[in-house]
């Protein structure tokens, strides 16, 4: 079940898209700016965050582990 498409000029395309692309609104160097500090900032904030997670669960096991009577565990 195909449709039929309308053939399209060339250069009606480029203008269409030409057309398009002036509807766009384009960010500011200053909202870029401050969109990648808080994107970086965030990755700090998630790397703290799974780095306790990762320690305080890793602490929890070595723990549970000790109780296996089987030497030291580290």
């Amino acid at each position: 079940m195909s449709t039929a498409r309308r053939r399209t000029n060339p250069f009606q395309f480029l203008k269409e898209v030409r057309q398009e692309g002036e509807k766009v609104t384009w960010t500011t160097w200053k909202e870029t700016v401050i969109t990648t500090i808080m994107v970086f900032i965030m990755v700090v904030l998630a790397g703290i965050f799974f780095f306790v997670v990762d320690s305080a669960l890793g602490m929890i096991v070595r723990f549970a582990l000790s109780f296996g009577g089987g030497g030291d565990v580290s």
